[in-house]
């Protein structure tokens, strides 16, 4: 890994990371996906491989906050089967990560969000009204669950990208706004600490990296308040379309950077 410390980037570049920090804290608590932003900030400041392993105590920050802010509103039911899947995700990003260089993972990734928005906006199209989280026990729910999981599960270990991916799988299951935002918070707080040592032997994560997140963690927690408070004041309909929107962002960055 190329290692960066606060003595080895500008103070122009310390602002940028630290407002993508901030942006975590907002998207953890107000609009999941909207993290994607921070993902291409880190991959513009710091070196596309290392930023993976920077960002990704950044996020387990946010995750905490989310998971405490709405630790009443999970669905656990969703999380367990979701969870194999996302595992042999991580696994198959952990192989990809290996041998894949910074433009095939940034081509892939991107492409993977694009279709996921996609898919789901046609599927919002054609659905029936008021699906409730219930549905992802039916036959086509614990297959669109395998499908999504490995997606997340891979999208998460090679860019930090699974939130997209998730959003995506979450509207699609018929999520109101505080189950979501609880089932997702749980989701990448179990998920990003399960990738620390694939990232550490990685070599991904290391001491100076830490150094750099001790610092950057400090602006997580407003923006996980603004988000907080910013959340209540959106509307169902608005916070699908901002998810979606940021998603399409993410995705349409990934492909151009």
């Amino acid at each position: 890994m190329n290692t960066m410390t606060l003595w080895h980037i500008s103070g122009w570049e310390f602002a940028a990371l630290a407002f993508a920090a901030l942006l975590v804290g907002f998207s953890k608590t107000a609009v999941s996906g909207a993290n994607t932003v921070s993902l291409a900030v880190f991959a513009a400041v710091l070196p596309a491989r290392a930023s993976t392993g920077v960002l990704l105590p950044v996020l387990i920050v946010g995750d905490v906050l989310a998971v405490l802010t709405y630790r009443r509103h999970a669905h656990w039911p969703t999380l367990w089967r979701l969870f194999p899947a996302v595992a042999a995700g991580v696994v198959a990003g952990t192989l990809f990560l290996v041998w894949a260089d910074d433009a095939v993972v940034r081509t892939s990734i991107g492409a993977i969000l694009l279709l996921m928005a996609g898919v789901t906006l046609w599927r919002r199209r054609t659905a029936e009204a008021g699906e409730e989280p219930d549905s992802v026990g039916t036959r086509s729910g614990r297959a669109k669950a395998r499908s999504y999981g490995v997606l997340g599960g891979f999208t998460t270990m090679v860019a930090n990208a699974g939130g997209p991916v998730m959003s995506m799988y979450l509207l699609s299951a018929g999520f109101r706004k505080l189950g979501f935002l609880g089932t997702s918070a749980f989701f990448f707080l179990i998920v990003n600490v399960s990738k620390v040592p694939f990232s550490a032997g990685l070599g991904l994560i290391d001491g100076s990296s830490l150094l750099l997140d001790a610092a950057l963690a400090l602006f997580v927690v407003p923006g996980a308040f603004i988000g907080k408070w910013a959340v209540s004041r959106i509307n169902q309909r608005l916070f699908e379309q901002l998810v979606i929107a940021a998603t399409i962002v993410g995705g349409l960055q990934l492909l151009l950077r």
